[in-house]
């Protein structure tokens, strides 16, 4: 069932929660270890996330650089298929990103997930390579993910890459985008987030998902300028427990986010992961219940890849 249909059909917040993909060479069972746990809860639907392969340049004994994959994740297409025949009741939503894609490469993992019977797609430019600062899109690929809702679009409608094709059958794709509630990092300020935004549902983009906040007042002012801008769609509430010391200075660095002084307060006083780990699951419970209390229409966490603290935040809110 597609996002959108299913949030209307129910009057209560649902539960949901993003799956990072394993390494290379590590087995689906790390996927369905993550995913067990958290059916008690009767997720509608799972996504999950794409990671662009990451590289180094090595110096050969000529002394030109090489350059070398040391991290890559499978892709969505197949864990989209893994999750959707085992877990026959929950829809999947894979993510795609236009970093290290050709709109050829986009569009064969689309007619993939199509033949799979996939409706829903959360798509996003994607982050810029480690080894540099600046997003530089792949040869023949889309700069940003405005172009890729286009081309999903034009999917849905038939139009292929290939203007020669004929009798081509149009797909049938719900398209979910990135929202930013502390606007994205690139962003020069709200007002021109927000115009960029509009365009994306303008385009086709039919649910937003936000980054992750700390701040519900954020959040539900986030919703308010949205909706002065005329974005109607539902806003889904992204929510990261905090489960490390080091997230004090990451988190605000890599996603461009404040952390409310509150609990940075608490966790300075943290002696170590474990303490920091059940103040991130006590904060998350508190935010969740927040926001049920406000009625969104579904809380969407990022367990990356480790269930136990979100297992406990839900327990404590579903």
């Amino acid at each position: 069932m597609k996002i959108p249909e299913t949030l209307k059909q129910n009057k209560k917040s649902l539960f949901s929660f993003e799956l990072l993909p394993p390494l290379k060479g590590r087995s689906i069972k790390e996927i369905y270890d993550t995913i067990d746990p958290l059916m008690e809860f009767k997720p509608p639907y799972i996504n999950i996330t794409y990671h662009r392969e990451e590289v180094v340049y090595k110096k050969r004994t000529d002394g030109l650089l090489e350059k070398k994959t040391i991290r890559k994740r499978p892709g969505t297409v197949a864990i989209a298929a893994a999750i959707k025949y085992k877990y026959r009741d929950i829809n999947v939503v894979p993510h795609l990103i236009c970093g290290g894609f050709s709109k050829e490469e986009t569009e064969n993992a689309l007619i993939d997930l199509s033949f799979l019977g996939i409706e829903n797609i959360l798509l996003l430019r994607g982050d810029p390579e480690h080894s540099t600062n600046r997003f530089v899109p792949e040869k023949n690929g889309h700069h940003n993910a405005l172009g890729l809702i286009n081309q999903v679009s034009d999917l849905n409608n038939g139009i292929y890459l290939d203007e020669e094709l004929e009798n081509s059958s149009p797909t049938d794709f719900t398209i979910g985008v990135a929202g930013y509630p502390e606007k994205h990092i690139e962003s020069p300020n709200d007002l021109s987030d927000l115009h960029f935004l509009k365009k994306k549902v303008e385009a086709g983009a039919e649910f937003i998902v936000t980054q992750m906040f700390f701040d519900n007042q954020k959040y539900y002012n986030f919703v308010n300028a949205c909706r002065k801008e005329g974005i109607t769609v539902p806003i889904i509430p992204g929510i990261k427990p905090i489960s490390v010391q080091n997230h004090l200075n990451s988190l605000p660095k890599t996603f461009n986010i404040d952390l409310p002084e509150a609990l940075v307060k608490e966790l300075i006083k943290c002696k170590d992961n474990s303490h920091v780990r059940q103040l991130g699951i006590e904060w998350a419970i508190a935010q969740s219940k927040d926001l049920i209390k406000n009625n969104v229409p579904v809380i969407h966490y990022y367990t990356m890849g480790k269930p136990d603290n979100v297992y406990k935040i839900a327990k404590a809110v579903f």
